[in-house]
Order: structure tokens, then C-alpha cells, then sequence
């Protein structure tokens, strides 16, 4: 984990409140509701770009293409995206309407195609409508600009069954330079933790190389994303995206690994990261709490993650908590089958700061504190599994009634 303190953040600040970016929408008809559905993030220059995708064999052609310019070169002018469609599973021609968007907003940015990043969202199987998409592509980005209704803009561009706009940054110091980190998300269901998770954009403008760029987001997204689920079902079009544009530290060394700088960076990104992720558990669909399952005491970080992330995905123990229902057989009887050395008589439940399980038994607890702990919004369930060091921390939500119905009734 993060050594540094992770600062307090910001959620009026969005994608462009980092100087050297800007940010467009337009609607083009690709979703339904007839809301924005077409955003661009644009930095002023080419500025180093670092990204994670989906670890899910299935993938949209947005994830291909995104790849494919990221292993060419190393910097990027910015990323596109669209919600509405996914355009996964759509062949040849999806991959080809993905380069033909991408060709379309260079045009206007007047850069290579494969400076630009591509994320695509919704609904699988269907072919990218093209004759809706084009003719939005120059209003986005004449649209380009900075500010809080910009960050608005490109927040609501990149939404589909999000019930509300996510975003969060921080201001911090760096070698006597103000600088922002900022990121905004979308993602309420189809949330697995593996790679990105959702679709989100972040960017900075503190000066860092690629390198360290990327090593950088894999490190926030390992304490964050990456501990994040809702259903338990990867998507296929996950992205995490972070450019930085270096505009704070004009003419300045960029952040060296292993410094006091790239620590408090890094504690930085990792906090933007978390409440990113916190707002998508928060308003995860048919969702009403927000779930922390906290393993300690295991044999070692991998153990104490596969038990959290049992727990965390388990339909049971997420109906429990909807129910305001303590089961705690549900949450140790999950952990045990995640392939743990430990044994019932050394671990120990707490709901809140109620425990109710340990050394293998039930424990008498106060019903009325119990009831108030089931009740909140926000509940931790801490297991210590009594077996070594080993820790992890995930979050989730739990499944109600609205959940069921959301998800069968999302292609009709």
C-alpha cells in the first residue's frame, strides 16, 4: 500500500482542471435517452499516456485499437469515447468504424490517428451507427474547452446507466509547483476487478515520463480498481486512461522514481482513484449501501484478497446486506471456499465494530448496535483470518430487487 498519506480530494475538479487539457461532448443519437454520447479529451500537445484494459478475452474494438497506438508510440494528443454502443463482437466493420472515428477527431485536432485513444460503452453486439456518430464528431470537438462546465460535459458524454457524474481531483505541491491530478469515471454494472474495470479518464499536469507514468497508474489501480466489484462480470470494454501533460512544471526535470515528489504523486492519483471507485459502489445499479470487506491476519496479500474478493462478489452475502440481514455464515463460509489455510478457530468477524463471529463460534452481540450497523449506508465487514500478515481491502454494493430488473430489462 501506498506509504504516503493519501490527501483529501476535490470533486469539483475534473478532467480539464489540470492546465494543457480540454474536453468536448455532443450528442449524436447513439443512446436512446438522447443524452451526450460523444466526448473528447484533448491535451495541447502530445503528452505522455499510460493505460490498462479489460483482462477479459472478449474484447471491444476500441480496447484493439487503443492497444495497437499504444504499442507504437508513447505519447498521445488525447483520448475519445463513446457510450451507447460497445461495438464488441461486431467484426471487421466494428473495428473499422473504430478507426474511422479516430481518423475523424485527429482530423479536427490535427494530429496522427494513432495519437488518440479510443474507449467505446454499452450495449454488446450491435454495429457502431456511423451515420449518427460522424456528423457529431466536428461539434465535440469545436466544443473543446477548460473549465467546470467542460468537465461537465465530457462527464455526462461518457455515462449510460450511471444515475449520476463522477468526478474527483487533488491539488497538491511538487518541487515548488501547484499541480492537479484529476479524473472523472462512468461504470455502475458489468464491474469485475480485473484491469480498469469501468471506463475512466484521468490526467495530470505534473511533468513524468512514460515509464513511471505507468507504473504509477498500475499502482493506484492495484489499491483501487482493481479491488473494486459490483457483479462480479468483467466487461469488455474496461479502460483506465492518464496523460500528463507537464503544463504546472514548464521547463522543469520531470518526477524522478524514487522521490519525494513521485511519492506524494502517487498518493495523490491513488486517492483520486479511490473515490473514483467509491462513487461507482456508490451508485452501482439496484445498489443502495456501499460495501468495505477488509481481510486481515491471512497467510499472506494474496490469500487475504481472494477471500475479500469471495466475499465481495458473493450474491449471498450481497443480498444479506440489502436485507440488513447480519448472516455472518454467509461472509465466512465465502471466505473458506476462496482457497485459505485458515481454519474457523482463529478467524474473527466484525460488521461495523460489532463482532459476531470468533474462534470458530458465534458471538453474542448487542442486537439494537447490530441493527443500527445494517441499517447504514456505508458497513465494513472485517474478517481477521488469525494466520499472518497478509491484508486486502475491496469494495462493493449490495444487490437489490432494482438490480434484477435493471439488468433484464437492458436491451428492451
Amino acid at each position: 500500500m501506498t506509504a504516503t498519506p493519501l490527501p483529501a480530494v476535490d470533486r469539483t475538479l475534473g478532467v480539464t482542471a489540470p492546465r494543457g487539457f480540454r474536453a468536448g461532448a455532443a450528442t449524436c443519437g447513439v443512446k436512446a435517452s438522447g443524452r451526450p454520447d460523444l466526448a473528447v479529451l484533448a491535451a495541447d500537445a502530445d503528452v505522455p499516456a499510460a493505460a490498462l484494459f479489460t483482462t477479459n478475452r472478449v474484447v471491444g474494438a476500441a480496447v484493439q485499437v487503443s492497444r495497437e497506438h499504444l504499442a507504437r508510440r508513447r505519447t498521445m494528443r488525447g483520448v475519445v469515447a463513446t457510450s451507447g454502443n460497445a461495438n464488441t463482437c461486431t467484426g471487421p466493420q466494428g473495428l473499422a468504424d473504430a478507426r474511422e472515428i479516430l481518423a475523424g477527431v485527429a482530423r479536427e485536432l490535427g494530429c496522427p490517428a494513432d495519437a488518440l485513444l479510443l474507449a467505446q460503452t454499452g450495449i454488446i453486439g450491435r454495429p457502431m451507427p456511423m451515420d449518427k456518430v460522424r456528423p457529431g464528431i466536428r461539434p465535440a470537438c469545436a466544443a473543446l474547452a477548460a473549465g467546470p462546465q467542460a468537465d461537465a460535459a465530457f462527464v455526462q458524454a461518457i455515462m449510460t446507466t450511471d444515475t449520476r457524474p463522477k468526478q474527483a481531483g487533488v491539488r497538491l505541491d511538487l518541487a515548488g509547483h501547484t499541480v492537479t491530478v484529476a479524473g472523472a469515471t462512468k461504470g455502475v454494472g458489468m464491474i469485475e476487478p480485473n484491469m480498469a474495470t469501468t471506463l475512466s479518464f484521468l490526467t495530470t499536469d505534473a511533468a513524468v515520463g512514460p515509464d513511471l507514468l505507468h507504473a504509477m497508474l498500475r499502482a493506484a489501480a492495484d489499491q483501487t480498481y482493481h479491488c473494486l466489484t459490483v457483479d462480479g462480470h468483467a466487461s469488455t470494454s474496461d479502460t483506465l486512461a492518464l496523460l500528463a501533460s507537464g503544463a504546472a512544471m514548464p521547463g522543469g526535470r520531470p518526477v524522478a522514481e524514487g522521490s519525494a515528489e513521485a511519492a506524494a504523486l502517487q498518493a495523490a492519483l491513488t486517492a483520486v482513484c479511490a473515490d473514483l471507485a467509491y462513487q461507482i459502489a456508490a451508485d452501482a445499479e439496484g445498489g443502495t449501501k456501499v460495501i468495505e470487506v477488509l481481510v486481515t491476519g491471512a497467510a499472506t496479500d494474496a490469500e487475504a484478497r481472494a477471500a475479500a474478493r469471495a466475499i465481495a462478489n458473493s450474491p449471498l452475502v450481497k443480498c444479506a446486506f440489502f436485507g440488513r440481514d447480519p448472516n455472518w455464515g454467509r461472509i465466512v463460509s465465502a471466505a473458506g471456499a476462496a482457497g485459505i489455510s485458515s481454519r474457523p478457530e482463529t478467524m474473527r468477524l466484525a460488521l461495523g465494530d460489532v463482532v459476531v463471529f470468533e474462534g470458530g463460534v458465534p458471538v453474542a452481540a448487542d442486537a439494537q448496535a447490530l441493527a443500527r450497523v445494517m441499517a447504514g449506508h456505508d458497513i465494513r465487514a472485517h474478517l481477521d483470518l488469525g494466520a499472518g500478515p497478509g491484508q486486502a481491502r475491496y469494495l462493493t454494493c449490495d444487490f437489490s430487487y432494482d438490480y434484477v430488473k435493471i439488468n433484464a430489462e437492458y436491451t428492451t
